[in-house]
């Protein structure tokens, strides 16, 4: 389009309308450009009354930007340009990556919660320890739910037909993302989690055990 405007010297009584694809992308775009951000605040409120904890639930949001990038990096590998279908393939990876944070998030504290019961957390090593066992927990149904996924989206990709260009187009960025999700909250979410609680843990005399409550 700024080609064509810089370039393209209409005569008089002549204009340019672009419509097809683009246009309705760009009405997308500013739908989204309002539903986005009130989606986010309300996603954002229940997350707060899940764990009760500012934090926590800021962590959360902040690692399902960066468990998209799978899903970018494929869509480019394919040659595919943006659009809504890829849109939408990457509103529905959003759900899946912010679910994976928050099932490990409450592992987490699951496995914490036990060492304090038992009186074990008195340490940045106790600390470690219940995070290394809930994160662990977390792998094999990790790894069943992406393998679930890829399956069921793989068959979609290689499809012919009537609709199946527009179905890939929603089905890259999931496959995509089933790579950088798993990864980031398995690796990242409980090295961030690490980090956020290791400071309380520290102003905390070894006598007494720690409580996250």
């Amino acid at each position: 389009r700024k080609a064509v405007a810089e370039q393209v010297k209409l005569p008089p009584g002549y204009s340019v309308a672009w419509s097809g694809q683009f246009e309705y992308l760009e009405r997308a775009k500013a739908r989204l450009g309002v539903v986005v951000p009130f989606t986010l605040l309300i996603v954002f409120v229940l997350l707060y009354l899940t764990f009760r904890r500012f934090d926590e639930a800021a962590l959360i949001m902040v690692a399902v930007p960066f468990a998209l990038v799978g899903g970018f990096w494929f869509i480019d590998l394919l040659g595919h340009n943006l659009s809504i279908a890829s849109a939408v393939g990457f509103i529905a990876l959003s759900g899946v990556a912010a679910e994976f944070g928050v099932v490990m998030l409450l592992y987490l504290r699951l496995a914490i919660e036990r060492r304090e019961a038992a009186g074990e957390m008195r340490s940045v090593a106790d600390l470690e320890a219940a995070l290394h066992e809930g994160a662990v927990l977390r792998v094999r149904p990790k790894a069943m739910t992406v393998a679930v996924i890829i399956a069921g989206l793989a068959p979609i990709m290689w499809s012919h037909g009537t609709g199946a260009e527009i179905m890939q187009r929603i089905a890259a960025p999931m496959i995509g993302g089933m790579v950088s999700a798993p990864l980031l909250s398995m690796f990242v979410i409980p090295a961030a989690y690490l980090l956020m609680r290791r400071r309380r843990l520290a102003a905390v005399p070894e006598s007494a055990p720690l409580r996250y409550a």
